[in-house]
């Protein structure tokens, strides 16, 4: 038998590499080259990263029909053609700028004073958005598509584990990141960071083009091998039958399970994007750490490995309450929710530990929070399995999706807002014994540290116990 579609997996988990990466490359060049080129406030980076978030929550909802209507391979190329070119277009921000606002080099933007500096912020900002905006067009379409390639590939039994695998490069690609982009953005200047980045999603589609056919078409996949991959098509329960039948949006609103998940995601989804967004500025603002500083690569290494490491147990926990208590499913996965939903308290001692213990007590913290919401984010996105039709699915987790993208946005334009606000207080601002920015910032890791307990009480509120939705 050959193995062919474990070259389909690989190629997966590199495309899922490059989206991780692709989205990265802003927060690790921000504070350090680009803020202090088109003289940004906070508040302007707030929004980009906010607007981002809920417009790539918006596409996530319409991207898998995309994929189903344009076919894996084309629909698959598309998505990654779109984002990488969003990705490189970032690297021409400044040239435009210089031309619209009549410079004529970046040493010019970065000099500028008196009345253009608002003018020079104000196109820069809108020129990153509309390249955010076809960023997050394209890298909606990289998870359905990757589903999709998986469910062609692999037999049932095997696909669980295929998607583990390929879902791992965004662990590698969020890795790789910090190790990579701040000393390409030093060396070679912050464009050039956008643009090595971006060009290795066109290398991937370059290769997909001619290593990816349908099994059934593929001069790589042999009988034996086509066999196995069909092994369970006969498989399939006459029960699902019932299952056939879609929900619509309207109806998917009636169901008090559709407001518990979206309101779980609208929670929980924001503490993630702030964390990814906001932590090198963070270590820039509070310690003078430089993203580009082998100590800045470090703490954000770190940061994420303990992210990766750690959040392999969330995924096992549910099993263990159900295997060994022999608990109900939901049940099983609520109680380990809840136990991640304490994790996050810790980030009320960020801030105070990193004034005494320094910038490694902050990243080993976050690090933790990462993990315990990654664990969160696994076993909430498999209640709706638990409590929805499998034809139903897409529709609620694309509703989710827009939840966790309007609190996302929410949290990162209101964190833009209320750092700038704070650091022109200065002294005036008081939070908890700290002042001006670092006042701010111990705000929003108060509000991090309670948003997985308010969300889990809100959906157990909703939702008390195992309650099936069937559609009628």
């Amino acid at each position: 038998m050959t193995n062919w579609r474990w070259v389909m997996c690989a190629m997966l988990f590199f495309a899922t590499t490059v989206n991780y990466m692709d989205r990265q490359v802003l927060s690790l060049t921000f504070k350090e080259f680009i803020q202090p080129e088109f003289h940004w406030t906070d508040s302007d980076y707030g929004t980009i990263t906010g607007v981002f978030a809920i417009a790539y929550a918006i596409f996530c909802l319409f991207a898998g029909k995309f994929i189903d209507w344009m076919g894996t391979k084309k629909g698959y190329l598309w998505a990654i053609v779109i984002w990488s070119l969003g990705a490189v277009l970032h690297a021409g921000c400044g040239f435009v700028t210089e031309h619209i606002v009549g410079l004529e080099s970046k040493q010019a933007l970065l000099e500028a004073t008196g009345t253009i500096v608002s003018s020079i912020s104000m196109v820069s900002v809108y020129l990153f958005l509309a390249c955010r905006l076809i960023l997050g067009l394209g890298e909606a379409g990289n998870f359905p598509a990757a589903i999709k390639v998986t469910a062609e590939y692999f037999p049932k039994k095997d696909r669980a584990f295929a998607t583990a695998l390929f879902n791992a490069g965004a662990s590698v690609g969020a890795l790789a990141a910090p190790a990579t982009i701040p000393l390409l953005a030093k060396s070679l200047g912050w464009e050039w960071a956008f643009i090595i980045i971006g060009a290795l999603g066109f290398i991937w589609a370059g290769i997909w083009i001619f290593v990816y056919d349908k099994p059934t078409e593929s001069k790589h996949v042999n009988k034996e091998e086509l066999e196995y991959i069909n092994s369970d098509e006969a498989e399939a329960p006459k029960a699902e039958a019932k299952e056939e039948k879609q929900m619509s949006f309207g109806e998917a609103f009636k169901h008090k399970q559709t407001w518990s998940f979206a309101f779980g995601k609208f929670m929980t989804d924001g503490v993630w994007w702030f964390f990814l967004f906001w932590a090198p500025a963070y270590f820039q603002d509070q310690f003078g750490i430089k993203a580009s500083d082998p100590q800045g690569i470090a703490l954000i290494f770190t940061l994420y490995a303990i992210v990766t490491v750690v959040s392999l147990f969330g995924g096992y926990l549910p099993k263990i309450f159900v295997e060994k208590k022999g608990m109900e499913p939901y049940a099983g996965r609520m109680r380990a929710m809840l136990i991640f939903a304490f994790f996050p308290i810790i980030a009320l001692f960020a801030q105070p530990l990193g004034g005494v213990w320094g910038p490694w007590a902050v990243a080993i913290i976050i690090g933790i929070v990462g993990a315990a919401h990654q664990s969160w984010s696994a076993n909430i996105f498999s209640t709706t399995g638990d409590m929805f039709p499998k034809s139903a699915v897409a529709t609620i987790t694309g509703i989710g999706a827009m939840a966790g993208g309007v609190g996302s946005f929410l949290i990162n334009k209101g964190s833009g807002m209320l750092f700038d606000h704070a650091a022109e207080m200065g002294e005036a601002f008081k939070f908890f014994g700290f002042t001006g920015k670092p006042a701010g910032y111990m705000i929003i890791f108060c509000i991090c540290a309670v948003a997985y307990l308010i969300g889990w009480s809100v959906m157990k509120t909703l939702v008390p116990r195992y309650q099936p939705v069937e559609i009628k």
